[in-house]
């Protein structure tokens, strides 16, 4: 795997400079927003990315909470398939296909998302066994935050000259942004500055918490009234397929740069716990040998 490394940077490399060049020059101008629009091509893909990422830590999350007992793990798996069954069915129920097709979906979209639910579950589980879970589970966390950021970041830099204003107060889609954001920081403050026996555990109910501020952000602009524009794949909305082509390239690229700064930061991370072990061992075996030594030097007194 190590060796893949370089070749995955250098094709990450190049993904990321051709789907800048796409953006500022291959996609056509939007007739109304003019070239301002082009923030779209980081914008979205960083939150799809950041969507993707935290999905990740919410399944490595409650895998960490269920690995404790064998029953919580079986329990656990039978409610992950039941949710990708009934969730398939449900997505084909005419009162649901219906609300779905209103809302610009295919309900073989929506079941087929929900049969990744248990996909991911059951591969991160065999791909992360032990403590790796947690390891993954910070470690998507954090490169989420910072995809998140830059949500945060491009938003209010095309709003500005859009709607003449950095901000919407009251705005569900980004009000909840925030949240999520907010949250998942206080979950990287609470990993480094807790030393509790409990922090991970802690950390990973906080990590489940969180995740479920993903699906109201994501939902908002299609069941509350907001400021935010309507969603341009699927929800009613359109796009030029030049356009759509370039933000699928965009999402691409950011997608194999996080999968690369994830892959670093995982395997440091794990450096990192192997040589606090480490320290542990010595600081135990030092301290052994020094207890074996107090009676003696009692006796000669």
């Amino acid at each position: 795997m190590k060796r893949l490394f370089p070749v995955l940077s250098v094709v990450t490399a190049g993904l990321l400079a051709y789907a800048l060049y796409d953006a500022l020059v291959v996609a056509p101008t939007d007739a109304l927003q003019g070239d301002v629009y082009r923030i779209i091509y980081y914008h979205v893909p960083s939150a799809w990315t950041a969507f993707l990422l935290f999905f990740i830590n919410f399944v490595a999350s409650i895998q960490y909470l269920v690995s404790a007992k064998e029953s919580r793990r079986a329990a656990a798996k039978w409610i992950v398939i039941a949710i990708g069954v009934v969730g398939v069915i449900t997505s084909f129920l005419p009162p649901v296909r219906q609300q779905l097709t209103s809302a610009g979906m295919r309900p073989s979209a929506m079941a087929t998302t929900i049969v990744l639910i248990p996909i991911f579950y059951f591969l991160i589980g065999k791909l992360f066994p032990g403590q790796k879970l947690d390891v993954l589970a910070v470690t998507t966390a954090e490169v989420g935050v910072v995809f998140c950021t830059v949500v945060l970041v491009t938003g209010p830099i095309w709003a500005r000259p859009v709607w003449g204003i950095w901000w919407a107060p009251g705005d569900i889609r980004l009000t909840s942004t925030l949240v999520l954001w907010l949250i998942y920081v206080s979950y990287l403050v609470l990993r480094r500055f807790s030393n509790s026996a409990q922090t991970q555990m802690l950390a990973a109910a906080l990590a489940v918490f969180g995740a479920l501020d993903v699906p109201l952000v994501y939902f908002s602009i299609w069941f509350f009234r907001t400021q935010h524009p309507q969603p341009v794949i699927g929800g009613g909305g359109s796009i030029d397929p030049r356009m759509l082509h370039v933000l699928l390239l965009s999402w691409t690229a950011f997608l194999c740069f996080a999968f690369l700064v994830s892959w670093s930061r995982f395997r440091l991370e794990l450096l990192r716990r192997d040589v606090e072990d480490a320290h542990a061992l010595e600081s135990l075996a030092g301290a052994e040998p020094a207890k074996a030594s107090l009676p003696l030097e009692r006796s000669t007194r």
